[in-house]
């Protein structure tokens, strides 16, 4: 079926709309975990650091795992082309997400230096590997790659790692890092906050640049430019020119939403280069995988709508209902900030 207003389409829309989700949260998460030991240079600061992102990691988790399995259902040949040719990178990002998530577990065990230096080392390796992996897949995706009739991949590990996908890879670090930076600017008292905020005036402007140059690239690399690719492409710029000037100014939380909204409008770029492809082969156009012949059928679709629109609400009530419980700033020892005194306010 073609033409816009149809389920394939819809459901294009709605894993592009939980990639943005991932990638908003767990991109914070991310960064977060990166700079934990440059911004927290004493254990009870790095415990500081971690308990920002300690009640709400997991949770940001579950969009990459409804992006999955949204993907799997809706769009399975899809899927299936994805793990046959991203087999390795998807393996590395599995298991910095493990190591990852064992690390928050582990971290608070033992009283001892050297074991949670391992885990504080854990954290970061973990955050680094899926911040890095996400944007050469989908790089590679919209570059294209080799694949047979039957959507399998016929290619290398190596060949996803050309220069397109790897600055794919470096637009999503830096995205995950300047946003963690002013996450933190907004979680954390002085002088982590001050950190943070030093961190923010550099890596901002350097994710605002990489994804000006992406892109550009992207543009060469698509044969067809819509509206909506031309719309993605100058708001993503513009977001992260915005951040980058907020943050310099001391706007952290202006930043955080500008900056945000660049890494929502950077995914949907993404999407809005692939469309109507889902995974582009490179050797013969013919063999593309469009969300029309890699979609389920008609009845499947119908079932995950229905679905949908009844537990998304629910999932995204619960998530801001749990940022609105740990809203507060982070202080030395982990536990939340004293709030500043009226008089100590008023300059008294």
């Amino acid at each position: 079926m073609s033409g816009l207003w149809n389920l394939e389409t819809l459901w294009f829309v709605l894993v592009c709309v939980l990639w943005i989700g991932f990638m908003f949260l767990e991109g914070f998460d991310f960064g977060v975990g990166m700079l934990l030991m440059i911004v927290g240079k004493s254990p009870q600061e790095r415990r500081a650091v971690i308990h920002t992102i300690g009640p709400v990691w997991d949770g940001n988790e579950v969009w990459l795992l409804t992006a999955g399995g949204a993907t799997f259902a809706a769009f399975p040949n899809w899927y299936a082309s994805m793990f046959s040719g991203f087999y390795l990178a998807l393996f590395l990002v599995l298991f910095g997400l493990i190591i990852r998530g064992v690390s928050f577990e582990f971290w608070g065990k033992v009283e001892d230096p050297r074991w949670r230096s391992v885990w504080e080392w854990a954290m970061a390796v973990g955050s680094f590997l899926p911040a890095l992996l996400v944007g050469v897949a989908f790089a590679n995706l919209i570059r294209g790659i080799s694949l047979d009739p039957q959507g399998n991949y016929t290619g290398s590990f190596w060949d996803l790692l050309n220069p397109y996908a790897l600055l794919g890879g470096v637009v999503t670090l830096l995205l995950c890092l300047a946003h963690g930076a002013s996450f933190l600017q907004l979680r954390t008292v002085a002088p982590l906050k001050e950190r943070a905020a030093a961190l923010g005036r550099i890596l901002m402007p350097l994710a605002a640049l990489a994804v000006i140059g992406f892109v550009a690239w992207t543009f060469g690399e698509t044969s067809h430019h819509s509206p909506g690719l031309w719309i993605t492409s100058i708001v993503a710029c513009v977001a992260m020119i915005a951040a980058a000037g907020l943050g310099a100014t001391g706007r952290s939380g202006l930043a955080f939403v500008a900056g945000g909204l660049g890494i929502a409008m950077t995914v949907a770029t993404w999407f809005t280069a692939l469309y109507p492809n889902v995974t582009v082969d490179s050797n013969d156009h013919a063999y593309n995988l469009t969300v029309f012949n890699a979609a389920s059928n008609h009845y499947t679709l119908v079932v995950m709508t229905v679905t949908a629109l009844i537990l998304v609400p629910i999932v995204l009530i619960y998530q801001i209902w749990t940022y609105y419980v740990f809203r507060q700033r982070v202080g030395l020892g982990g536990s939340p900030a004293e709030p500043t005194p009226p008089e100590v306010k008023a300059g008294v």
